[in-house]
């Protein structure tokens, strides 16, 4: 890269622009962007906020399509109801997001935070710009924030802070309705303050969480707090598609003079890309500084300049590091290819897990401390317990058989029949009966089909206990 490039700044890397020197924050000011792509993010925002507060309530089979709850340990992912015992799936699936995070931000850099993260889009699409509405934009937010206390500033202020609240609050109810549920959520608005204290906490905290970090900790949530944004570090390369000036075109920089001649680069140092940008950066600096976002925003400000002054657009662009410096296009390198193989083949075992995952799951241990019985026609008895999970939103009756070996029978003690509620665990003891001439070993192996209505739904396999051969 050109020496010139960072002479303007050569210790950009050292600080934030949201610390000063004495470690005190500074504040920012972002002024109002606008063009094709921030048009784009806003319509797509739009989408993403309506199917975020709209989530909780969609139903899939009488269940939400998505529920994280926490406490009970039971996730509801697009209607199927996943439960400590289908951990191993849970993994592999996280396995399979983590291999895709790390592979789409080596690819595309971190335009999912410009673009689609929740941070940003509530930050940017949201509070800003309801401050853009109530307070104006960059310069007169300075001005009103520089100002003596007044009426203007008072009503302004408190507005501000109560619409933020407001928003806040709805944001809390939302996350809050993703892990108990919006039945849960309902009770604990229209109940009695006394009766949910607990639920009343979280709802209180999330929103002073949420209004703590939209109001004042800000952008500093993506260059100082986010994991994610640190991971780009090590995940970027020269072949990453990120948001890039072309200092080749742009360099030596330049304010525009009338009637003369120009000899320097096409930026003109208008500084419109730096007053644009949420966190505080000089995209100029380079392509890969761990502030930026990829939001874009940039590029629309340099684009309209480039209009302005008859130069082509794309001085700031998506493109990668290697793309600016030697005009090479994008290619998939040798990281990009494995990482791809290592996906497919992780996705391919997470199918075949959920193909082979069932709705119900029995379990059925020999009861402790008994041996077996013989009965008085000869044949031999075990005592086991059962316990049957139910993973989806339906009540059925079970019957129990054995299924291998052949001539065996069950009788449950002290009970018909066994009834499986929707979502839950039913226990049961029985008698497993076999022939003695059924019995080839001492530890035999033994089959348990449950059924319900007469169809098979899952087995069990245990051992059989009988006397030496």
């Amino acid at each position: 890269m050109s020496a010139t490039l960072y002479e303007p700044d050569e210790d950009f890397r050292t600080h934030l622009p949201t610390i000063d020197a004495a470690g005190k924050r500074v504040w920012l000011y972002p002024k109002k962007p606008a063009g094709r792509l921030y048009r784009a993010r806003k319509w797509l925002s739009y989408g993403l906020l309506a199917l975020l507060f709209a989530g909780p309530w969609l139903r899939i089979h009488e269940l939400p399509v998505l529920m994280l709850n926490l406490p009970a340990r039971k996730f509801i992912i697009f209607g199927q109801i996943f439960w400590p015992q289908d951990f191993f799936i849970l993994l592999v699936g996280a396995l399979a997001f983590v291999l895709f995070i790390i592979l789409f931000t080596i690819v595309y850099g971190r335009v999912f935070c410009g673009w689609v993260c929740p941070q940003t889009i509530f930050l940017e699409m949201v509070f800003r710009r309801i401050e853009y509405w109530l307070e104006g934009d960059a310069p007169q937010q300075r001005a009103l924030d520089r100002r003596a206390l007044d009426w203007d500033k008072l009503w302004r202020k408190t507005t501000k802070h109560a619409l933020f609240g407001l928003v806040s609050f709805l944001i809390a109810n939302t996350f809050l309705a993703y892990i108990i549920g919006t039945g849960e959520l309902v009770k604990l608005v229209t109940d009695p303050p006394t009766a949910h204290l607990g639920g009343l906490a979280a709802m209180a905290l999330f929103t002073g969480v949420f209004y703590a970090v939209f109001a004042q900790f800000r952008e500093q949530v993506c260059t100082i707090a986010c994991p994610y944004g640190r991971l780009q570090g090590v995940l970027l390369d020269q072949r990453s598609l990120v948001v890039a000036y072309d200092y080749l075109r742009g360099e030596p920089r330049e304010k525009l003079r009338k009637n003369q001649a120009r000899t320097a680069g096409d930026c003109i140092d208008c500084q419109q890309c730096v007053q644009v940008c949420p966190t505080g950066i000089d995209i100029r600096n380079g392509a890969t500084q761990l502030e930026c976002t990829n939001c874009t925003a940039c590029i629309d400000a340099c684009n309209s300049i480039m209009a302005l002054i008859d130069k082509p657009p794309g001085l700031i662009r998506h493109a990668s590091v290697a793309d600016i410096a030697q005009g090479t296009p994008f290619r998939l390198t040798g990281r990009m290819k494995a990482l791809s193989g290592a996906l497919v083949l992780v996705l391919a075992g997470l199918t075949l897990l959920l193909v082979a995952r069932t709705n119900v799951e029995a379990r059925v241990l020999r009861t402790p401390g008994q041996l077996y019985q013989k009965t008085s026609h000869g044949s031999i008895t075990n005592l086991y317990n059962i316990s049957v999970i139910n993973k989806t939103n339906h009540a059925f009756p079970l019957t129990l058989r054995v299924l291998e070996p052949a001539g065996g029978t069950v009788s449950l003690v002290g009970t018909d029949g066994l009834q499986l509620p929707a979502q839950g665990i039913v226990e049961g003891v029985f008698f497993a009966e076999l022939p003695r001439t059924a019995l080839h070993q001492t530890n035999q192996p033994l089959r348990i089909g449950v059924f319900s209505g007469g169809r098979l739904i899952t087995e069990a396999r245990t051992k059989f206990l009988g006397p030496v051969q």
